[in-house]
């Protein structure tokens, strides 16, 4: 089976988790963007933290934007995902990369820096919900449970991993999100500190192969664990020729003269999949006239 979240509850309904594996979905990432391995294992952290995060929400079309903005080579990641399994994210700088760290792995916390985490939830109000911290390590799964107790007050535990390799770009992927829900006792939740101080990595559970009900279980399998929810996991770019035509209009007249002027086709390439759109100069002349009635009807 490909990548997959699932959803569970443990403890009578006191703590809910999700669970995921998501190799294919990096991979893509990966492939699209030409990804170092470093930028690669960064990327895939946050993309494997949104597409649980957007499993948290309710509507089809409610959406989920992590943004981070950051004074490492990276510059910044942009991910979003939406409530059933579609998640698409790209970095700033898609080449760069660090030496391994004082451990010998990924600096995942060197190529990212210091900065913020943004977490924008457009569930179709007027006004979105935006949380903004301050990012705390860099690592990507303490910043978002740093988000998750600063800005919800909900204690969570977030446990994200991506294995790479010289053969297979994007060997392993997924993570752990567990949290506490506010009726909580205090008994299980001594239990479940507890137990997580005792749990191995989720890099070595996926290096191990696990599933995620294998790693649920590991964690909450004595604790009542119920799995309540399973669904397919994909990278899911909506880009279009009519998108890429509106956001051209919306640039205005004078600027699609300047490019006529030029002489050349243009070529437009999705920030996301990396899919390229070509525009004849002739293309551009019927978007010009769409641009010059637009303005003048205002």
């Amino acid at each position: 089976m490909g990548d997959y979240l699932v959803r569970a509850t443990a403890a009578d309904s006191q703590i809910r988790a999700f669970a995921a594996t998501t190799k294919e979905l990096v991979e893509f990432m990966r492939a699209a963007h030409d990804c170092s391995p470093t930028v690669t294992a960064a990327v895939g952290r946050l993309m494997t933290a949104g597409v649980m995060m957007g499993s948290m929400m309710k509507n089809d079309d409610d959406l989920l934007t992590l943004h981070i903005k950051s004074d490492g080579p990276i510059e910044g990641i942009i991910v979003t995902a939406d409530a059933n399994g579609h998640v698409k994210g790209y970095p700033y700088n898609p080449s760069v990369d660090l030496p391994a760290n004082a451990k010998g792995k990924l600096d995942v916390s060197g190529i990212v820096g210091k900065g913020q985490l943004r977490v924008i939830r457009d569930t179709g109000l007027k006004d979105p919900y935006v949380g903004t911290v301050d990012l705390v390590s860099g690592e990507i799964a303490e910043d978002v449970a740093n988000y998750f107790v600063t800005s919800e007050q909900v204690p969570s535990a977030v446990a994200l991993g991506v294995l790479t390799g010289n053969e297979e770009p994007v060997m392993q992927a997924g993570g752990l999100i567990i949290q506490m829900l506010p009726f909580a006792s205090d008994e299980v939740l001594d239990k479940l500190e507890k137990r997580l101080s005792e749990m191995p990595s989720i890099t070595t559970m996926l290096r191990r192969g696990m599933t995620p009900e294998e790693i649920l279980s590991y964690t909450l399998g004595d604790m009542g664990l119920e799995i309540t929810d399973k669904m397919p996991l994909s990278f899911t770019c909506n880009c279009s020729e009519e998108r890429i035509e509106k956001a051209l209009i919306s640039t205005g007249a004078e600027e699609l003269q300047a490019m006529i002027d030029e002489g050349k086709e243009i070529e437009v390439n999705c920030s996301f999949c990396g899919k390229h759109y070509k525009f004849s100069v002739d293309q551009l002349k019927m978007l010009y006239k769409s641009a010059s009635s637009g303005k003048k009807r205002r």
